[in-house]
């Protein structure tokens, strides 16, 4: 992947597909499910967040309501620009940067989230290191990822090389993602599984839309223990 121009890439990326379109069926479902697991994970104590990736700016709409400061960030500056837009708020700032190279200093934030994002880029490690930098002690990175993914991958039409479905470079477990990180400020490292390839697949995401999340989150656990064949990870790396 050295010769792989990310920068360029999300920059026409960003251009190319509107994050903010409004999504339905199975697709809105395992997303708002993704999106209620992380909310559950962070934090009471929580001032300002990080959000990498920003996306569709989900964090900003959830978060701001709290009294949160939130930061949308993306490696273009059409989404900051579109979140900042959708949500105007003084606790809101936008913000275009390179998340290898994040522009605030050490301990910035009490947490930072990157939902969807780590199997995008580049360098995985110095990912979650840059980030975990920028997180204050007591603090807290939030990661979700697809699960043990197998990739796909397509003979590009344009380039003649082999092309990765959906851009996804790399696939994760637990074991990988922790080993990414081990240096001394590491208080804690904790992950849970969830989502379920089969009731995906049953599209039973008509009838599972309709319970609230603990409600789905006690059916979705059940059905990854009789059938083990979960989605998404989400892990937490505690700052000591």
């Amino acid at each position: 992947m050295a010769d792989f121009d990310y920068l360029e890439h999300y920059k026409i990326d960003a251009e190319k597909f509107d994050y903010f379109q409004d999504r339905s069926g199975a697709t809105a479902h395992e997303e708002l499910r993704v999106r209620q697991f992380i909310i559950s994970q962070v934090s009471k104590n929580t001032s300002e967040i990080l959000d990498v990736g920003c996306g569709t700016a989900w964090v900003a709409e959830e978060f701001l309501k709290k009294n949160k400061k939130v930061y949308s960030l993306d490696i273009s500056s059409l989404n900051p620009e579109k979140a900042i837009e959708k949500f105007p708020n003084k606790n809101h700032s936008g913000i275009t940067a390179d998340s290898f190279s994040l522009p605030f200093k050490d301990e910035s934030f009490s947490c930072v989230i990157a939902s969807e994002i780590i199997e995008h880029v580049v360098d995985p490690q110095k990912f979650i290191t840059e980030l975990f930098r920028v997180v204050k002690k007591d603090g807290q990175l939030i990661i979700t990822t697809p699960y043990k993914e197998k990739i796909r991958y397509y003979l590009c039409i344009h380039c003649n090389q082999m092309t990765p479905a959906n851009a996804h470079l790399h696939s994760f477990d637990e074991k990988k993602l922790k080993s990414f990180y081990s240096r001394k400020d590491l208080l804690d490292f904790k992950w849970h599984t969830f989502g379920n390839r089969y009731l995906i697949f049953l599209r039973t995401h008509v009838l599972l839309q309709l319970l609230p999340f603990h409600l789905w989150q006690l059916l979705d656990k059940a059905a990854n223990i009789i059938f083990p064949k979960p989605l998404h990870i989400i892990v937490e790396y505690k700052k000591g």
